[in-house]
Order: C-alpha cells, then sequence, then structure tokens
C-alpha cells in the first residue's frame, strides 16, 4: 500500500513543478481560445463610475476593425465595435474612441457601472490571425457603508460627492429597508417622504457634482442604511454612482428633551426652547423658517447679535439665557401663515440642531391689552393687560421690544380683573405707565407672564407718541369768543325789553304776545334742527316744513287775540286788579293824562327796587310805596289807581322774566 502511494506521489510531482511558478520563474501558460491572451491588466472601479479600457494594436492593424468582447461563460460576446455595433446591455453608457492617426491605440469608456458588467474583457484590432488583442479584467466594487453614530433629537449630515460627470444629473438619498430597495428620503427632483417633513435639508450642490443632506430631531426609527446617488430619475437604479452610510441612533443622548410640536391661537403668541451644547455659550443663535416647497432652504428669522427680519419687528425676538443651555424665541401676534416647521441652529456644534412645528388652533389669546395707542408728548399714559386666573402664580411683566431682545419695565398690579367671565380674585390687572411721554418711548410694548427661566404666552402693543393738536385748543377758543357776543346781545335785548314794558305797557304787552308766539316757534324749530343730527335729513326737512307755517298761524292769531283784549279794556266800565274793584268812566280816562310823568317815575323807582330783590318783596315794595306817596299827592280818579296797579303787575312780570333768564348762580 505504501508502495502505491509513493508512485503516485512521483507521478504528480513533475507536473506540479513544470506549471506553478512556487517552483520556478517559468510562465504561466495560458489556454488557447478566442478572448483569452496570457497578459491581463486588472482594473478596480466602484459601483456607478466609470471606467476606461485602452487597447494598443499594432501598425498593420490600424485601419482594421476594433472591437471589445465580454467572456461569458466558454464564449466571448461582442459589446461595442468600430462599426457602429453597440451591446443592448451597454446602451447609452459606453463608447469607444480612436486615437489620432499618430497613436496606436483605442478606447472603450464604460459609464454608470453596475455590479454586472464585472467580469473579463477582449480588445482586439483585427479579424485575422495577425490581430492584435489585449486582456482586461473588470472589478466593480459595492461601497462600503460609512458607520455614524449620532444622538436621539440632534441631527446627522451625509455629505456625498459623486464626482464632476453626474454634475448636471439628478440627486437622491434613499435608506434601504429590505434586501436592494431603496426608499427615496429625498430628491433634486422635489420629493421628500412624510417621516421626514419639516427635519431634512437637501443643500445645493457644488460644481463638482457633490452635495449634502442634513436631518434634525433624530429618531429611533431612523437608524438604517443610506445611499446618496445620481440618476435622471431621481432614484436608485442599476449603474448609479452611490455612497452609502450606515446610521446609528445613541438612545443615551445628551441633547435635552424638548417640544416637538407648540400650538397657538391666532392672534395669541409661541414660546419655543431651543437647546444647545453648553461649551459654546458664545456661539451665535439663530432661528429659520422651513420651507418646504424647495428643499434647501431655511431663511433665518432672527439671531442672537440683533438681527431680525423686517417683516417680523415687533413680534419676535430671541432671548437668551446665560449658562442655562437654552435660548427662548417668542413669536406672538399669530396669524395662519406662521403655522409650519422652524429649525434651532448654532455657528457651533452642528450636531445640536433641533426643529419645532408650530400649529395655529382655534381659540382666544389668554392675555387682553387694547389695541395700538397713542401717547401725547409730556402727558402720561397708562396701557393695561388682564391676565387670568390659570396664570395666578406665574410672574407678570411688561417689557419694550428691541432688536436685542425685551427690556424689563416697571408696572403697577392694579388687582383683580374685570374682563373676565366666571374668573375669581386670581385674576390680574397689571398697567404700564409711561409718565412725561418723550420720542423715545415710541414703540412696541409686550406684556408676559413666565416662570423661572420658562416664558409663557404675550401680547404685542404698539405705542404712537404725537405733539398735543393746536388745531383743537384753536376750535376751543374760537367757540368761547363766539359764545361771548350772543351773551351780550341777550343782555342788551333784555334792556331794551324792559325799557318797552316801562315806556308803553300796553304796546308792549302786543309785542311780548307775538314774540313769545314766535319764541315757541323757535323753539319748536330748534328743536327739530337738534334732532336732524340723529335722524335721517329727509324726514326732519319735512317736519320743520310743517311746523313753521303752523307757527305763523299761532302767532296771527296770537296778535289778533292781544288786539281784541286791548279793545275791550277800553269798553269796559268796570276793571277788576287784585281785590281792589273801582268805577272807571270814560271822561275820567281823557282827564286823568297830567299824572302820566309822576306815574312813570314812580314805576321807574319800583324797577330799580325790585332789581334787587324777589317776587315776595316786589308786591310788598309797590304796596308801601302807593301808600306813603298818597297823602302828598291830589286825590287820583278810580281810573289812574287801576292804571297804575295794571302798571305795578306788568313791571312785577317784566322782573321775574329777568331773574329767570339770569338764573340762581347770578341772583
Amino acid at each position: 500500500m505504501l508502495l502505491f502511494v509513493l508512485t503516485c506521489l512521483l507521478a504528480v510531482f513533475p507536473a506540479i513543478s513544470t506549471k506553478s511558478p512556487i517552483f520556478g520563474p517559468e510562465e504561466v501558460n495560458s489556454v488557447e481560445g478566442p478572448g483569452l491572451l496570457n497578459d491581463t491588466k486588472v482594473y478596480t472601479v466602484d459601483l456607478g463610475r466609470t471606467v476606461t479600457i485602452n487597447c494598443p494594436f499594432k501598425t498593420e492593424n490600424a485601419q482594421k476593425r476594433k472591437s471589445l468582447y465580454k467572456q461569458i461563460g466558454l464564449y466571448p460576446v461582442l459589446v461595442i465595435d468600430s462599426s457602429g455595433y453597440v451591446n443592448p446591455n451597454y446602451t447609452g453608457r459606453i463608447r469607444l474612441d480612436i486615437q489620432g492617426t499618430g497613436q496606436l491605440l483605442f478606447s472603450v469608456v464604460i459609464n454608470q457601472l453596475r455590479l454586472s458588467d464585472a467580469g473579463q474583457y477582449l480588445c482586439q484590432a483585427g479579424d485575422d490571425s495577425n490581430s492584435n488583442k489585449k486582456n482586461a479584467d473588470l472589478q466593480v466594487l459595492k461601497p462600503e457603508p460609512e458607520l455614524v453614530y449620532e444622538d436621539l433629537r440632534g441631527s446627522v449630515t451625509f455629505h456625498c460627492a459623486l464626482g464632476p460627470e453626474v454634475a448636471n444629473v439628478a440627486k437622491f438619498l434613499c435608506r434601504q429597508s429590505s434586501g436592494e430597495n431603496c426608499d427615496v428620503v429625498v430628491n433634486t427632483l422635489g420629493k421628500r417622504a412624510p417621516a421626514f417633513e419639516g427635519r431634512i435639508l437637501l443643500n445645493p450642490q457644488d460644481k463638482d457634482g457633490s452635495f449634502s443632506v442634513v436631518i434634525t430631531g433624530l429618531r429611533k426609527e431612523d437608524a438604517g442604511r443610506y445611499l446618496c446617488g445620481a440618476h435622471s430619475d431621481g432614484q436608485l437604479q442599476e449603474g448609479s454612482p452611490i455612497q452609502a452610510w450606515q446610521l446609528f441612533v445613541n438612545e443615551e443622548s445628551t441633547i435635552p428633551r424638548s417640544p416637538t410640536v407648540v400650538k397657538g391661537v391666532a392672534g395669541g403668541s409661541v414660546a419655543v426652547l431651543c437647546p444647545y451644547n453648553r461649551k459654546e455659550s458664545k456661539s451665535i443663535k439663530y432661528w429659520c423658517l422651513w420651507e418646504g416647497a424647495q428643499n434647501g432652504r431655511c431663511p433665518l428669522l432672527v439671531d442672537s447679535e440683533g438681527w431680525v427680519k423686517a417683516q417680523y419687528e415687533g413680534r419676535l425676538s430671541l432671548l437668551e439665557e446665560p449658562g442655562n443651555g437654552t435660548f427662548t424665541v417668542i413669536l406672538n401676534q399669530l396669524t395662519s401663515r406662521d403655522a409650519g416647521f422652524y429649525w434651532c441652529l448654532t455657528n457651533g456644534d452642528t450636531l445640536w440642531r433641533t426643529t419645532v412645528e408650530i400649529k395655529i388652533i382655534e381659540g382666544e389669546p389668554n392675555l387682553k391689552v387694547p389695541g395700538n395707542v397713542t401717547a401725547v408728548l409730556g402727558e402720561t399714559l397708562k396701557v393695561p393687560c388682564h391676565f387670568p386666573c390659570k396664570f395666578s402664580s406665574y410672574e407678570k411683566y411688561w417689557c419694550k421690544w428691541n432688536n436685542t431682545g425685551c427690556q424689563a419695565l416697571p408696572s403697577q398690579d392694579e388687582g383683580p380683573s374685570k374682563a373676565f367671565v366666571n374668573c375669581d380674585e386670581n385674576s390680574r390687572l397689571v398697567s404700564l405707565t409711561l409718565n412725561l411721554v418723550t420720542r423715545a418711548d415710541e414703540g412696541w410694548y409686550w406684556c408676559g407672564v413666565k416662570q423661572g427661566h420658562f416664558y409663557g404666552e404675550t401680547a404685542a402693543v404698539y405705542v404712537a407718541v404725537e405733539e398735543r393738536k393746536a388745531a383743537g385748543s384753536r376750535d376751543v377758543s374760537l367757540a368761547k369768543a363766539d359764545a361771548a357776543p350772543d351773551e351780550k346781545v341777550l343782555d342788551s335785548g333784555f334792556r331794551e325789553i324792559e325799557n318797552k314794558a316801562i315806556q308803553d305797557p300796553r304796546l308792549f304787552a302786543e309785542e311780548k304776545a307775538v314774540a313769545d308766539t314766535r319764541d315757541q316757534a323757535d323753539g319748536s324749530r330748534a328743536s327739530v334742527d337738534s334732532g336732524s343730527s340723529e335722524e335721517q335729513g329727509g324726514s326732519s326737512r319735512a317736519l320743520v316744513s310743517t311746523l313753521v307755517p303752523l307757527g305763523l298761524v299761532l302767532a296771527v292769531g296770537a296778535v289778533a287775540v292781544g288786539v281784541a283784549r286791548a279793545r275791550h279794556r277800553k269798553n269796559v266800565d268796570r276793571v277788576s286788579i287784585r281785590s281792589y274793584r273801582t268805577d272807571i268812566s270814560m271822561s275820567d280816562f281823557e282827564n286823568s293824562r297830567e299824572f302820566g310823568a309822576n306815574d312813570n317815575m314812580g314805576a321807574s323807582s319800583i324797577t330799580q327796587e325790585t332789581s334787587l330783590g324777589g317776587k315776595e318783596e316786589f308786591v310788598a315794595t309797590t304796596e308801601s310805596t302807593t301808600e306813603t306817596k298818597e297823602p302828598k299827592k291830589a286825590k287820583r280818579s278810580s281810573k289812574e289807581e287801576a292804571e297804575m296797579a295794571y302798571k305795578d303787575f306788568l313791571l312785577q312780570s317784566s322782573t321775574v322774566a329777568a331773574e329767570a333768564q339770569d338764573g340762581p348762580q347770578e341772583a
């Protein structure tokens, strides 16, 4: 048995020694067959990239057909040749280039390499036994994923560099779900996975074809294998150039929890808490609005250096809390357009990027303030702010807004507010008082609540400052000046009426009756005019046109009654004045004219006395004067006494009217 084994080893040993390079420098013999040469060049290229296979030839084959074959099994398959043929599996991604006549070389370029493109290739110039042949071995490498570890609630950035040959080709980022499927996360054609809404950005690509993708607010389910690539369809296809990452999400995160959704009502406010690395307290903080229509935009709205976008002035502020590791962004005067996703950023650690969604819901703001107010220079302005019961334990404040924050101002607690229904004594009214207002006081003012470093709701009021209107002062003085002449006219008119009553009592009685009737008509007209400002103009004019003729008729009637009464007095034989009755004859009236002057003097003296007294004093003075003067004068007739009593009655009526005109203060 041993002899048989030794015989077999001696038979095999010469064969090994003649064919293996281990035992000597002999050249390996190649197997004869089409497309197989003893000199092979190896090409190693990444998946989706481009390879160029160079094929030399001799001068005698310069004008002959050039071709490239791929060895599939035992037979070569034509891939491309100089006559224009292209294998269907390579359509659109292969070409054959022949250099100038001075160079004995042609090249075959294959783009968007696929895994199936790997294998043995044969270059050939000519078709006979004198043709030049070159063997090539193409190896297509599938990219190994780069391992990436990030914290939960943090962010990750994928930098993708695919080369300038795909600079103008659509780019994408996808995540492999199962097997070879790769679901698009985002691409440059506008597609975006719903799970990444509001927290992903595809930054603009560079000229060399590179781009980056940022994902914030990392979740546990975001872990997995990601591929970036370039293809006209915006998704992974066979032969697409790709890069790969394997993302691991660390659940033991150093990034604190913060609300991912904040809700506010129209007209109200929201306060967003943004964490940052405490080691970078001096870094610049930013807040931007994520725009879903464009995957690569998040325009800044405010930063910690005092910049605020113009349309957000007075309603947006970034407040820092030194050493706290957070900054707060307050946005008030909310509208439906404010709904969306916002990002918290710094110019330091890019891992500390968070996102929050603001939703606008139905409801009323909790804080109640007046609308925009106007203050007058040099005067005092008080602006109230009503806080409901739910904020009884909160710190309440007033501040003046500016680009760098909101400067706190002193305020005054004025007790429970009456602006809320079904609210107990815990509601508060806190007022802001501006003493001696200046131009510098103009601007936006906020009232709000907070607990420690955490800010709550706010309400905004704009205070405009203007000078006291000079036109209003002139109007008041003019009104007073216009009123003075009217008073003088009334005074002089009253004196004229008094004189007429003294000089001609009967004529005065008739004119007074007409005047009273005219006053009644004027009073009716005045009441109609004053009501016209409250009623419609057409109905007022109709009422006036009805009352004026009626007043004229009443005036004519009053004149007629007065004339009739005067004639009646001349014809009566007996006149009764007070309780005293005297028989009067027509001849006595004619003989008593000589006493007229003395009677007028008595009436004047009585008028002077009654101007200082009341109605009762007037009657008493008249009786006493008549009794004291009777013995000194010639005996008067009954007619004279009756006429004297009638004058006294008219003077008494005139005095009572004067007292009614002057009023109790002047008396």
